[in-house]
């Protein structure tokens, strides 16, 4: 029988067995989530900051320490507070309510109805993140419940337009002190486990995330009639050759703590000729052959460098006319060690000979890496050891980008852990028919239940 076929009838059999209480508000929190549409840049997360707080106040949290705030109520933010016997050095656990778009005509099930199906949850934001704010607030529920008062204070935000402008949670950074002040945070965004032919083999801990920038070049001419052409100033010919010059080139690699240890310890996980490439990319030894071999995994390939790549393009005014305009927008993921400058240098000078016009569309937000902290690695290597036995803890950069860069670039070390696992080659964040195993939710809840007080010191 196929593996995957195995999976899922182990997992639909798991879930036969009826659930604890515990994981039955865990599944009630996130289905009540998942059926709130939360699009932001449509209708915002007002309601589903409010049923939160309303879920919250029954379970006994004050309207102190359970507050729904932000610049206005399409942008809701909701901040939890549970109390510690110090309020300095606090702990933050974050999440965004706010998801992507979804057009049901192109999912197989309703994507705002919380649908469970083959051991899956389907439904928009089961996965990103809506499985991260149903974490933090099933949690928050049971220590209250069970009087844990750690040694420092507990924060929970979950903020309402990641997915858009990460206005937000600037905003709670800028009004909120106890994220300023905190010790470290975790991020139920990031950081997720990877499960593959159905066993998990590796828990990322996100520790860094690339810059993202966008970059427009537009290109002119006076145009004309369509009959006469002119190709030499053709503004979408002379975009497509600077196009041809982008596609062509490639950053150098350039590891750095976090991708270095990936690729040194994941070595040992992978297919010897995958695992000796990974050892010696990590040792800096490798040859052309070995950088181009892993470079050809797209996913390898952008944890080794710096990528810029065209997303969006636009020309021409009339079918019968000379373009008189071709603007092109390049996407850029910049590794957090390279200097946003040096990159912007390098795509004028691959647009230079199309005489281009640069605009910066999206500036590039510099973040530091956090440090891997001892005692931060040592916890969660422990409670993993616990929870997912023989899985190896590895630091993760993020090729994409989340809430933790405005929390980092307000000084506090961010550690993205998701801790949830799934088959890697089956990500559908973002997509159509989102969907996350059960099991694997349940799982984390649990993980982030032990592994909270440990780093908030009980």
């Amino acid at each position: 029988m196929h593996t995957a076929a195995v999976l899922v009838g182990v997992i639909a059999a798991i879930l036969q067995t009826p659930l604890t209480p515990d994981q039955q508000l865990a599944h009630d929190v996130l289905k009540q989530l998942v059926e709130i549409n939360t699009t932001t840049d449509t209708i915002g997360t007002e309601a589903a900051a409010k049923a939160i707080e309303q879920r919250l106040l029954a379970a006994g949290f004050s309207h102190d320490d359970v507050q729904v705030m932000g610049p206005d109520a399409k942008h809701s933010n909701v901040f939890i507070r549970l109390r510690g016997r110090s309020a300095e050095k606090s702990i933050v656990l974050m999440a965004h309510l706010d998801v992507v778009p979804a057009r049901p005509e192109d999912w197989s099930v309703p994507p705002f109805t919380f649908t469970e199906r083959d051991g899956y949850f389907y439904g928009r934001g089961v996965a990103d993140d809506k499985q991260g704010d149903a974490n933090i607030v099933t949690n928050m529920i049971r220590w209250k419940r069970d009087g844990l008062v750690p040694a420092h204070d507990v924060i929970g935000i979950l903020t309402s337009d990641e997915e858009t402008g990460g206005t937000t949670i600037r905003w709670m950074i800028d009004h909120v002190p106890a994220i300023r002040n905190a010790d470290l945070a975790l991020n139920a965004d990031s950081g997720a486990g990877d499960l593959i032919d159905g066993k998990r083999t590796l828990l990322n801990v996100q520790v860094s995330e690339k810059i993202y920038a966008d970059y427009r070049f537009t290109v002119t001419d006076k145009g004309g009639h369509s009959s006469r052409p002119r190709n030499a100033d053709n503004p979408i010919y002379r975009v497509s050759q600077a196009l041809d010059r982008l596609a062509a080139y490639q950053f150098p690699v350039e590891l750095n703590e976090a991708t270095r240890t990936y690729f040194e310890r994941d070595a040992a996980l992978r297919s010897t000729d995958v695992g000796a490439d990974m050892k010696a990319v990590a040792a800096g030894t490798a040859s052309p052959e070995v950088i181009g071999r892993l470079s050809a995994d797209p996913q390898f390939n952008a944890l080794m460098r710096t990528t810029c790549v065209a997303t969006m393009i636009e020309g021409g005014h009339a079918p019968n006319a000379l373009p008189q305009t071709a603007t092109v927008n390049v996407n850029c993921r910049i590794l957090p060690q390279d200097k946003p400058a040096q990159v912007q240098q390098k795509l004028e000078e691959l647009f230079q000979p199309a005489k281009a016009e640069l605009k910066i569309a999206t500036a590039p937000k510099e973040s530091p890496a956090s440090p891997l902290r001892p005692e931060v690695m040592k916890a969660i290597e422990q409670v993993a050891a616990t929870h997912f036995p023989g899985v190896s803890v590895l630091p993760q950069m993020e090729t994409g980008a989340t809430d933790g860069l405005y929390v980092r670039n307000a000084g506090v070390p961010v550690y993205g852990l998701k801790a949830e696992f799934d088959d890697p080659a089956d990500s559908r964040a973002h997509g159509r028919d989102e969907r996350l195993p059960a099991k694997s939710y349940y799982d984390a809840v649990a993980f982030w239940h032990d592994l909270v007080p440990i780093l908030a010191g009980r």
